[in-house]
Parts: structure tokens; C-alpha cells; sequence
């Protein structure tokens, strides 16, 4: 989903400069990238109205199967949803904070 994707990973044509060297950007991949105010908005009032429930209606019912539709190994209380939803309520309160502070976020994946 595109708007998971931009939370996650940002806007790919922003500018951070600052932050591509070696001490935070080794090159393998995306480098960082900022999401600006009004884009934090849009990414909140998108995540507040996504139904986290409709997201994972079609991961398989089996544990291990969830994992591996996810691109996870084992996980070690097999509740794939619990840990999706864990982490979909912590992105969505994260926005949503940054939004009603009219802040900038910086993505990048480590």
C-alpha cells in the first residue's frame, strides 16, 4: 500500500544531504529521506482512517505462513497480527504527533 510505503520510506524526491555519509547513510540502501510538515499531515489523516483489521484480512491464518507472507522468520509467539497491529498503532501515534506539532520526519531504513 502506497501510504505504508511513504510512511516508511518518504517522499523519494526530498532532499537531506546533510545526513547521506557514511555515519548514517552506508550506500545499501534507500538513502534518508524527509517528509515535510503538510506530508506528515496527509500520512496521520491517512493512517487514522485505514482499518488495520481490512490490512491483514488476507495474511494466511497459519502463523508461519503469516511470517513468511510478511518477510519475517519464525516469530516467537507466533502472533503475526498482534505484532503487525503493535507496530501499525505505534506508526499511526507517531504521525499523529508529529503532525499536531507540525513537525518533519526523516525516514530511512537501517
Amino acid at each position: 500500500m502506497a501510504l505504508l510505503d511513504r510512511a516508511v520510506s518518504g517522499d523519494p524526491d526530498s532532499d537531506v544531504g546533510f545526513l547521506d555519509h557514511d555515519g548514517v547513510y552506508d550506500g545499501f540502501t534507500d538513502p534518508p529521506r524527509l517528509l515535510e510538515p503538510a506530508a506528515v499531515a496527509d500520512i496521520a489523516r491517512g493512517l487514522d482512517a485505514l482499518d488495520p483489521g481490512a490490512l491483514l484480512a488476507d495474511l494466511p491464518d497459519s502463523p508461519d505462513e503469516a511470517a513468511a507472507a510478511c518477510g519475517f522468520g519464525p516469530l516467537s509467539d507466533g502472533d503475526v497480527r498482534a505484532h503487525l497491529l503493535e507496530h501499525f498503532a505505534a506508526m499511526r501515534q507517531f504521525y499523529l504527533a508529529a503532525a499536531l506539532q507540525v513537525q518533519s520526519v526523516v525516514t530511512w531504513v537501517d
